[in-house]
């Protein structure tokens, strides 16, 4: 990134965090946890172009560890910083999406209510284009992230934030880094509640089964990104 990029990014960002370290409102355990810096890369393992994602289309990665799954969406318009709160009523303050329009966004794909999350053979959880239909759970607005298991539905362009269902946090965010020169997008932390802990203990036979022994290790130098559909041979609709 050059000096200039730089300095855009840092003031495009500068004015809501300051307006969330002046409310006494950016809680110690509240702030960005780092887990390495990880490339993405497309599926052959060369790195991932922005400009190439295709907007409002679900996306899959792992990170921070082999097993933990996280949902890759371009937008396709621009995100604003967002201030929300964990389910233990700790706040933080999403800092937006990143690339020419601020528009690509990474969240944790495992559901903040009962942990549901995609894999190879199905998914629950998913990002919908448009209004989610279904008569139990009436969609809160167009374009969410929606699981069927207990029709949570949160929305990805302010953070995941929880708009219907019984889910009691977002879901944890995933912060990128944008390079405009080389258009890649690179893994940095995780930012709101975490659920990890709880993910290994619910599915720690199932996980083995599905990622061997290195479940939870670190994703480490690089992980590839891969469209859901691809990813998943049935996603489920709701």
């Amino acid at each position: 990134m050059d000096r200039r990029a730089f300095v855009e990014t840092c003031a495009i960002g500068a004015a809501p965090l300051a307006a969330a370290w002046a409310g006494g409102a950016w809680a110690a355990n509240s702030r960005p946890r780092s887990y390495g810096r990880v490339l993405l890369t497309d599926d052959t393992g060369q790195p991932l172009k922005a400009g190439k994602l295709k907007a409002q289309v679900n996306y899959v990665f792992h990170y921070p560890f082999e097993a933990t799954p996280v949902f890759l969406l371009d937008l396709g318009k621009p995100t604003s910083p967002t201030l929300l709160q964990t389910r233990d009523k700790t706040p933080y303050q999403w800092p937006g999406g990143v690339g020419p329009r601020r528009s690509i966004v990474a969240f944790s794909a495992i559901c903040a209510h009962k942990l549901v999350y995609p894999t190879k053979e199905l998914s629950f959880i998913s990002f919908r284009r448009g209004a989610a239909v279904n008569p139990q759970t009436p969609s809160q607005g167009n374009d969410l992230i929606h699981c069927c298991a207990d029709h949570s539905q949160y929305d990805p362009a302010k953070g995941a934030q929880v708009l219907a269902g019984p889910a009691e946090q977002p879901l944890c965010a995933v912060l990128l880094e944008h390079d405009p020169r080389a258009d890649t997008l690179t893994a940095t932390g995780t930012l709101g509640g975490e659920l990890f802990d709880d993910f290994f203990k619910k599915y720690e036979m199932k996980l083995s089964l599905e990622a061997g022994p290195g479940a939870r290790n670190p994703v480490a130098g690089k992980t590839a990104v891969i469209e859901l559909t691809r990813y998943c041979r049935n996603p489920v609709r709701c």
